[in-house]
């Protein structure tokens, strides 16, 4: 980095919330031409440092200096005239507003100076999509992209702004490997071209793709700055945690037993044909694919949410006529959605009512509910699966996005499911807790669940399942063994291809 001047300063950086010291003597630097790396488990104060930065949140303690320059960011207005712009993790594009809209509201081009030059916006934003290599219309709604397409609008708006420092909250996230690439490539790019880059990622692997220096934050301090070329993954992992984990997928063996769960012949057309797949208790399956394999839209219509043209449902060997979600919660099948924040929990409702939602029935067969038991039943699940809240009544919206999956998996075991279906279980969750998910998933194959757990992560599934099913294009291309998976059979079978096919880029 030798040679690159200093554009952001920040020093003895505290910020408290109600009950919480989120940040604690915080310092962080960034240099011109540099991707500093921000990690931590969740909670860690990752998100809240960038926000400080980018005027979200205002500061207690601390100073900031951008180009030596002291400065006391106002509002995010204000950080973008300082040079500052952020892509944030949740999308906050206005959905029925067009691409071109997007990204230049709050700085549109006006004509006569007062009225907005639709046309000079759509020439803009075109051009910046193609230096991109971002292959959307600039006059296509918002609402008709998808999250990883709206995801690179969010990317060029920031840069609309031509930012000196620009900051990306797990912006990967809900990318394509494509997409992905696009922007790897333009963040070379803006590096070349002396930007500074503050990159927040859980997926650790693409510290050693694009970064140049990391640091690591654990409980609001800072723990180390490191240089990416000196620096090993495992280092990485034990300054986030605070312990080594020799064992990142801690797989425990199970007493398999009888068969749990069967489809055959499950098909949608455009979806996916002629599925065949078993499950049987205290086992782990996997099933991996690559994007579009069709692997979630397969389990939806499984679980109900979706018609199937063809195909039977089988719970511990009787068949499922008609199955629908409340049909199949009442026989022991639990679904967690890829999904979890909008379609796995209410998240305007508290711990406690996520827990006992898919079980109310059951539980107070009366139709009233009684306090007590309530608290009763949810302290229960938060003691077992080690749930981080103040209390049950904490509202959903405000936990960590482990601790949201971890009472995804709560509703389920409250509702007596025999048979799990996890969609993407540890998807944006710090290494820590996913290391606590696998330990649970252990747990619960060696009490006789069923699982079945879709992944996009091939040494997680590879790490946690006792057989996979591999899925192309709508098919089931290959089933192995736990002792026979290879990264490199995995990628023949997902590609769909008879020959062997490098799978290094598999390997994370």
């Amino acid at each position: 980095m030798e040679g690159n001047g200093l554009i952001v300063e920040m020093r003895g950086i505290v910020k408290d919330f109600p009950g919480v010291r989120a940040l604690d003597q915080v310092d962080f630097e960034l240099l011109k031409g540099e991707v500093h790396i921000l990690v931590g488990e969740n909670g860690a104060g990752k998100s809240t440092l960038v926000k400080i930065l980018a005027g979200v949140h205002p500061l207690d303690k601390g100073t900031i200096k951008i180009d030596d320059r002291l400065v006391h960011i106002n509002n995010p207005a204000h950080a973008q005239q300082l040079g500052v712009s952020i892509v944030f993790q949740e999308s906050n594009l206005s959905p029925f507003l067009t691409v071109a809209q997007n990204i230049f509201i709050n700085h549109e081009t006006f004509r006569a100076g007062f009225v907005v030059d639709v046309s000079a916006e759509v020439r803009k934003a075109r051009e910046l999509l193609q230096s991109l290599s971002i292959g959307i219309d600039p006059n296509e709604l918002v609402a008709n992209l998808s999250l990883g397409k709206q995801q690179l609008v969010a990317f060029a708006r920031a840069l609309s702004f031509a930012p000196r420092v620009i900051i990306l909250d797990e912006p990967t996230s809900s990318l394509t490997a494509q997409e992905t690439d696009l922007m790897f490539a333009a963040l070379k790019k803006l590096k070349e071209a002396g930007v500074g880059i503050i990159y927040i990622s859980h997926r650790l692997e693409e510290v050693f793709q694009i970064g140049d220096r990391i640091t690591i934050l654990r409980d609001g301090k800072k723990i180390e700055t490191l240089d990416i070329k000196n620096t090993e993954l495992n280092t990485i992992i034990r300054m986030m945690v605070g312990r080594d984990i020799s064992e990142m997928y801690p797989k425990e063996p199970t007493m398999i037993g009888e068969e749990a769960f069967r489809l055959e012949g499950v098909t949608r057309d455009g979806i996916c044909e002629n599925i065949n797949l078993t499950l049987c208790k205290g086992e782990v399956v996997g099933l991996f694919g690559l994007v579009g394999a069709g692997r979630t839209e397969t389990m939806r219509l499984v679980f109900g949410l979706d018609p199937m043209d063809a195909g039977s449902v089988y719970l511990y060997g009787k068949k499922v006529n008609r199955p629908s979600p409340s049909k199949l919660v009442a026989q022991g099948l639990g679904f967690s959605p890829e999904d979890r924040k909008h379609e796995g929990l209410c998240l305007a409702l508290s711990v406690k009512e996520n827990i006992e939602r898919a079980s109310l029935d059951r539980l107070f067969r009366s139709g009233f509910v009684w306090g007590n038991k309530e608290d009763e039943i949810a302290q229960k699940y938060i003691q077992e699966l080690s749930i981080a809240t103040p209390s049950s009544d904490r509202l959903a919206i405000y936990l960590s996005g482990g601790t949201q999956q971890k009472v995804v998996l709560a509703q389920w075991l409250c509702a007596g499911s025999s048979v799990l279906i996890l969609d993407e279980p540890t998807r944006g969750i710090d290494v820590g807790t996913k290391v606590e998910i696998y330990r649970i998933i252990n747990q619960l194959a060696k009490k006789g669940t069923a699982i079945l757990v879709i992944s996009s992560e091939l040494p997680e599934i590879m790490g946690i399942s006792d057989r996979m099913y591999v899925m192309c294009r709508g098919e089931i291309t290959g089933e192995l063994k736990h002792g026979e998976v290879t990264a490199e059979k995995v990628a023949t079978y997902a590609f769909g291809t008879q020959e062997s096919v490098d799978a290094t880029k598999f390997q994370q």
